[in-house]
């Protein structure tokens, strides 16, 4: 099976991979990782990019949104937004400054510094507790800007099924996003 890698070096430690809805695998990797590093990464995870685009092939072809449903969303999920951050940041003690609804390639949420929040308005096609979990997430980062082990009991002290909410979006996340890419 052939696929195109992107490489993708940031301030990071670990490497990871993500599959893209056009197929290609995106690599995410330190700035100082050796490339033989990066394919000896790759070539161990193949068996998974594999499956990954296995299923991704075996997908009924995708109804894309249109501009329209795209603006619909996007103003749907301020208030929905805004209202799942409300219930969650007292139980963490957090407040945040703005939330912004965006459409995204390839992030489904972000927290700024200055306690801005930034939601991927394609979650509202997902179910609720994933939409949830990338609320919880994001507003954990409020309080540890990191994915420490710290930061994640933190969010598994608000949802302790956390990993497979996280599951379902790793595992379906292509398919939301091909609705638009």
């Amino acid at each position: 099976m052939s696929y195109s890698v992107v490489i993708k070096r940031s301030d990071r430690r670990s490497m990871s991979l993500e599959l893209q809805p056009d197929g290609s695998v995106l690599v995410r990797a330190p700035l100082r990782m050796s490339m033989p590093r990066i394919r000896a990464f790759v070539e161990q995870n193949r068996g998974w990019i594999e499956q990954r685009l296995q299923k991704l092939r075996e997908q009924p072809p995708v109804q894309k949104l249109s501009e329209q449903e795209l603006a619909a969303l996007k103003k749907a999920g301020q208030p929905r937004f805004a209202e799942r951050a409300a219930c969650f940041a007292p139980l963490l003690g957090v407040h945040w400054q703005r939330i912004s609804i965006r459409c995204q390639k390839s992030k489904w949420g972000s927290c700024s510094g200055k306690g801005n929040l930034n939601f991927n308005c394609l979650l509202l096609l997902a179910p609720p507790e994933v939409l949830d979990y990338v609320v919880v997430h994001e507003l954990c980062h409020l309080l540890e800007m990191n994915h420490s082990p710290r930061f994640w009991a933190l969010v598994e002290s608000i949802l302790p099924d956390y990993a497979e909410r996280r599951r379902w979006l790793r595992e379906h996340g292509a398919a939301l996003l091909a609705r638009v890419y």
